[in-house]
């Protein structure tokens, strides 16, 4: 005898934001997000979490007829009537929530704006594809890599590129910013992992261990470690020695059961090619009184960019009160020299 349901299907949620009929629909493997594809020639993402906002993904010129998230549910993949097949980022939010960054294969990097659902910047530097981009951990700045092989920072206050670097020889797969802020790790189909130095703006490290494409790299949290995975099929856990000490070489550590096999040395390298020794230099180790200074300044800077945000928009408001003012004043007058007229007739 069949088992009887206790519960019959009911609906669960109900969202609304296309324009034209849906075309496909696909969840997130966490069952955290929905996306849905249409015939207005948008993507929507959707929070399963109640009172979340949905964020609509323009790019493709006609209408969308497939959406797919990823396995790991990073990105999600779109084909359209346009002839084209798109990756987007669900979510590359801000730390503080207020931005979203997005990259694309129209070799942009967007940043929207999480309340009016706008696109206030665009940055066009890139050569190529524009396969990853993240914000560091204060959410100031943002950095992309692509298949151009560059990695770009660009500050997002003041929308204007502030580092270049040039140190794959191939397509840049992946990064992520320590949480310190003050180190970057990429990861690129020339099968290296680079850790850039940024308040130095130069290459730190070059690391090898992966046989084949390096796809994908990122810190912990606290980051002492950190992790790459590669086409090689392999995951490998190196601890974080440099931010501690810049005389300690970065080492690959073995990590669970779950891998097969032992991952060799890592072999880490300073820009130029020239291996790192356990021997600390006045040139590369800093005093506790040089961070403190750079500590302070960079701290007086974030207030002072802080106070120009918050002037910034009250000035923005102002303009908005002010045009109100001016067209409800152009509406009197013209109402005025309509009775004036009717009286006269």
């Amino acid at each position: 005898m069949a088992a009887v349901c206790e519960e019959d299907p009911s609906l669960e949620r109900h969202f609304k934001g296309h324009r034209d009929a849906v075309t496909s629909v696909d969840f997130s493997r966490a069952k955290k997000q929905l996306v849905s594809g249409s015939m207005d020639s948008c993507l929507m993402i959707w929070s399963m979490k109640p009172q979340m906002r949905a964020y609509r993904f323009l790019g493709h010129k006609d209408a969308v007829l497939c959406v797919q998230f990823s396995p790991s549910g990073h990105l999600v993949a779109s084909g359209s009537r346009d002839k084209t097949v798109r990756l987007w980022i669900p979510s590359a939010f801000s730390p503080d929530g207020r931005l979203i960054v997005s990259s694309s294969d129209d070799k942009t990097v967007k940043l929207w704006d999480k309340t009016s659902r706008e696109c206030i910047h665009s940055f066009c530097e890139h050569g190529g594809f524009v396969n990853h981009v993240d914000f560091n951990p204060s959410g100031n700045c943002i950095a992309a890599g692509g298949t151009d092989s560059t990695v770009k920072l660009w500050d997002v206050r003041m929308n204007r590129l502030l580092q270049h670097y040039q140190v794959h020889s191939s397509v840049v797969n992946s990064l992520s910013f320590h949480p310190s802020g003050n180190y970057l790790i990429t990861a690129s189909n020339d099968s290296t992992l680079k850790i850039l130095d940024l308040l130095e703006g130069r290459l730190l490290y070059t690391l090898h261990g992966h046989q084949g494409p390096a796809t994908c790299v990122a810190f912990s949290r606290n980051g002492d470690l950190f992790a790459s995975g590669g086409s090689d099929e392999q995951v490998m856990v190196w601890k974080t020695n440099f931010d501690a000490d810049y005389g300690d070489a970065v080492k690959p550590q073995k990590h669970s059961s779950s891998v097969e096999g032992t991952h060799g040395t890592g072999q880490s390298e300073m820009d130029g090619g020239i291996h790192h020794k356990k021997t600390k230099t006045q040139d590369s180790v800093r005093t506790h009184e040089q961070q403190e200074e750079e500590t302070s300044i960079a701290n007086t800077l974030e207030h002072i960019m802080g106070q120009l945000d918050v002037l910034t928009q009250t000035v923005s408001i102002l303009e908005q009160r002010l045009t109100l003012t001016e067209d409800k004043l152009k509406e009197c007058l013209e109402t005025q020299q309509k009775i004036i007229q009717n009286k006269t007739n």
